[in-house]
C-alpha cells in the first residue's frame, strides 16, 4: 500500500454512487512539495463530465482565509492597527447602535459603550451576522440590502458597508462571537486602504505571486465550463442539481466582490495558497505574509464565553483566530493534527487544514448542501495527517 493509499480509498468510497457528493478532489503538500493528488467521480454527473485536476470549485467561505490574509500583509506594512477602531476607516460606524434586551423580554437599542475594532472583524466578534441569520440585527440587514437593490441594482461592497452602519448591533463589540459579516468589513478595509477593489488586490499580491491562475471573482478564460455543478442531496440521497444564486457575481460585468464569499478556485491553486501559509509564508521565492503574522493569525483570540459561541462537535478542540479556526486541545478535538493547525470551511464542502509545525496542508473539495462537512472533512483530517 502505498503512502496515500488509505485517503484514495476514502475519497473513493465519498463518490461511489448513494454515498456523498458527486464527486470530490484532494491534495496535500509539504515542503512545496505536491505529495499527494486524487480526484473522484463527477464534476457534473448529467453530463458525464468527471472530476479532474481543471474542475474549478465555489469556495463560499474559503474565500475568509485568502482575504484575511490579504489585510493582515497590509497590517505588517503598517497601514492599520488591531486595537483601532472601525470608524476610522468607515466614519459611518462611529456611532454604532446595539440590541439590548430588558429582564422581561422586551428589546431597545442605544448607543455602543465601545467602538467596533479591526480585531472584532477578523474575529467575527462585531455583531453583525449573515443576513440570511435569524436575529433581529440579520433582519434589519436584509432590509437594507433589499433598499439598496431597488435603489441601485448592482452596486460594490463598499457601497453596502456604508448603508449597514444604521443596522443596529446584536451584542456590544468584542463580548461574543457571532459568525457573519466580519470578514467582508475586512475586505472593505483592504479596499480602502489600498485604493484598489478587493479582487484586484488579490490578484496582483497573492494570486500572480502563487501562479493562482484559476482563482478570481469573474469568470476568465473557460473557467465557466470548468465550475463543478452545484448539488443538493435530498433525504433519499438523491443528488439534484441546483443554480447557485451567488454565481451571478461570477458574471464579467457583476461588481459585487464580498470578504467572507465569493471566490473560486482549483484544489491546486488553493494547495499552493495553503503551503505558503504552511511555510513560513514564502513561496516562489516571494515572501507573501511574515512568519510571526502566521503565528498570530493562528493564535486563539477569544475569550472563554466566546469560545461558547464558537465550538460544536465539529469545532471541537478549537479556537478562533484572525479568520480562521486554530487547534487548542487535540485531544477535546479528538484529532491527529498538531497544536494551532488552522484552517476553515466552505458551505459547499470545501476545506482547508495548515500545519506550520510540520510544513504540511490539506485541501479537500466537493460541492453539495448539505456539505456534510463533519463527515467528511474529519475523516480526510484523519486520514491525511496519518501519513505523516
Amino acid at each position: 500500500m502505498s503512502r496515500f493509499e488509505k485517503v484514495d480509498q476514502l475519497l473513493r468510497r465519498f463518490a461511489a454512487p448513494g454515498q456523498g457528493p458527486a464527486g470530490c478532489a484532494c491534495a496535500i503538500g509539504q515542503d512545496g512539495q505536491l505529495l499527494y493528488e486524487g480526484y473522484h467521480g463527477y464534476a457534473d454527473l448529467e453530463a458525464g463530465r468527471p472530476i479532474t485536476e481543471d474542475t474549478v470549485f465555489r469556495l463560499f467561505s474559503m474565500t475568509k482565509v485568502i482575504v484575511c490574509t490579504a489585510a493582515l500583509m497590509l497590517y505588517e506594512r503598517g497601514e492599520f492597527l488591531l486595537n483601532e477602531p472601525l470608524y476610522e476607516y468607515f466614519p459611518e460606524f462611529r456611532h454604532s447602535k446595539v440590541v439590548k434586551l430588558t429582564p422581561n423580554g422586551y428589546s431597545y437599542v442605544e448607543e455602543a459603550k465601545q467602538p467596533i475594532l479591526i480585531k472584532h472583524l477578523f474575529n467575527m466578534s462585531a455583531g453583525l451576522p449573515y443576513p440570511s441569520d435569524h436575529l433581529g440585527t440579520a433582519s434589519a440587514m436584509r432590509d437594507v440590502i433589499s433598499g439598496l437593490r431597488e435603489k441601485h441594482g448592482k452596486y460594490d461592497l463598499r457601497t453596502e458597508i456604508k448603508a449597514l452602519a444604521e443596522v443596529a448591533l446584536a451584542f456590544e463589540p468584542g463580548t461574543r462571537w457571532l459568525y457573519g459579516y466580519g470578514h467582508d468589513l475586512v475586505a472593505g478595509l483592504i479596499e480602502v486602504i489600498s485604493g484598489k477593489s478587493v479582487g484586484q488586490f488579490l490578484k496582483e499580491e497573492i494570486f500572480e505571486p502563487l501562479g493562482m491562475r484559476d482563482t478570481a471573482y469573474r469568470y476568465q478564460g473557460d473557467i465557466e465550463s470548468r465550475m463543478a455543478a452545484f448539488y443538493e442531496r435530498t433525504e433519499e440521497g438523491k443528488l439534484v442539481k441546483v443554480d447557485p444564486s451567488l454565481d451571478e457575481h461570477h458574471q464579467p460585468d457583476a461588481i459585487y466582490e464580498a470578504g467572507g464569499t465569493g471566490l473560486y478556485s482549483t484544489v491546486r491553486d488553493y494547495l499552493a495558497f495553503s503551503q505558503m501559509l504552511a511555510c513560513g509564508g514564502k513561496a516562489q521565492g516571494v515572501q507573501i505574509l511574515g512568519r510571526k503574522t502566521i503565528d498570530l493569525m493562528r493564535t486563539n483570540h477569544l475569550d472563554e464565553t466566546q469560545l461558547s459561541d464558537f465550538r460544536n462537535s465539529y469545532h471541537a478542540g478549537y479556537g478562533y483566530g484572525l479568520g480562521v479556526r486554530t487547534m487548542m486541545d487535540p485531544a477535546l478535538g479528538h484529532s491527529n493534527t498538531s497544536i494551532r493547525e488552522f484552517g476553515w470551511t466552505g458551505f459547499a464542502g470545501t476545506w482547508v487544514s495548515i500545519d506550520p509545525s510540520e510544513r504540511f496542508s490539506v485541501v479537500y473539495m466537493h460541492q453539495m448542501i448539505p456539505n456534510m462537512e463533519e463527515y467528511h472533512h474529519l475523516r480526510v483530517r484523519a486520514a491525511a495527517y496519518g501519513c505523516l
